[in-house]
């Protein structure tokens, strides 16, 4: 306890040293964040230096191995690292689907060789990537896919579409879903890593009624994708045909993604609220709405320590099936009731 105190203490004294002011409010939209890149810039000096700095220390990805990119953090101190930002409302130096997916299905299911290349392009912000699951016929029942991959020795001609693939028309590459075997509806299936810069690939903005969105189609015609990118470097994660288990484990990680599990940027923006409504009114805030905001800290918190429980037990094969749908669920309650709270 004492080590963990002394680091918490370090940690602390970093980021006052570190994270410029500029970077201690919480995200309000995706715009926001910096999510790296090939065509990534950054919106100022201050999200600059605050990335520069954590890239040096391995906070991009503070739970990875330090072989990776990352700090080598252990589950106690990633958590009080995630606490430290959460104080002073630190925004994460880098947002990247990399990381919140792809990283944990890798470091589970991939080889040295694509641990050396991948994990460390992403720990770096090189490479900004996207996924592609679900198609126009093959949403909830994600099985029924029909992106197809013709097996042509050392590679796979894929043809097909994908739709609702967030940012697909800012990626670099993909991580993508396709049926390279019509025999087994689930064992058909296999896990592909390829450049959205290969010929064949396009994709199309879809517009929604409130505007532009970070939604797309994506369209593969004839994309030639090799099934190796060099020693111990496979193009697809876990064995051919058997990439079905690798996205049921990548799920779970998507919906704590999506959910927001670890609560940092949804309690943080509600303290910011109250900042805000302080000052406009003093300290008479009325005591219904109090005790809604203080109901939601301590539902949040719960939230939280649901979500370190979930991948910890992700991690050593024990998840419950349900369990991400119930995150999902929870999660997804909890930032509508952040939303009407700090509009109340």
């Amino acid at each position: 306890m004492a080590d963990l105190e002394t680091f918490r203490s370090e940690t602390r004294a970093w980021l006052e040293a570190n994270c410029p002011a500029e970077m201690r409010e919480p995200v309000r939209d995706e715009d926001d964040a910096y999510w790296g890149g090939r065509r990534a810039k950054f919106k100022n000096d201050a999200q600059k230096a605050w990335f520069e700095a954590c890239l040096a220390k391995g906070y991009t990805v503070p739970a990875w191995p330090q072989a990776y990119g990352g700090a080598g953090l252990n589950p106690a101190e990633a958590k009080v690292l995630r606490e430290e930002m959460s104080r002073i409302n630190a925004r994460p130096p880098l947002s990247s689907f990399g990381i919140w997916m792809l990283g944990p299905a890798l470091l589970h299911f991939g080889t040295e060789g694509q641990k050396q290349r991948f994990l460390n392009e992403i720990a770096r912000g090189e490479i900004r990537w996207c996924q592609g699951y679900s198609e126009p016929g093959s949403g909830s029942d994600l099985v029924s896919l029909q992106t197809f991959g013709e097996d042509k020795g050392d590679s796979w001609v894929v043809n097909g579409q994908k739709i609702w693939t967030s940012y697909a028309d800012h990626a670099d590459w993909i991580f993508c879903l396709v049926r390279t075997d019509k025999a087994d509806k689930y064992q058909g299936i296999t896990f592909m890593l390829f450049d959205m810069a290969s010929e064949g690939v396009s994709t199309k903005p879809i517009l929604l009624i409130s505007g532009n969105s970070p939604f797309c189609e994506t369209f593969f015609d004839n994309v030639s994708v090799p099934k190796s990118y060099g020693d111990d470097c496979p193009a697809y994660v876990g064995q051919i045909n058997r990439g079905w288990d690798v996205a049921k484990y990548l799920l779970g990680h998507e919906r704590e993604m999506i959910s927001g599990a670890g609560g940092g940027d949804r309690t943080a923006a509600i303290g910011a609220a109250m900042k805000r409504a302080a000052a406009r009114t003093g300290d008479d805030i009325d005591p219904v709405l109090r005790a809604e905001l203080a109901m939601f800290d301590v539902d949040a918190l719960a939230y939280t320590a649901m979500g370190e429980k979930f991948l910890d037990e992700i991690k050593v094969g024990k998840a419950h099936p349900a369990q991400p749908n119930m995150m999902k669920y929870v999660g997804t309650e909890l930032n509508k009731r952040r939303h009407e709270l700090m509009m109340a």
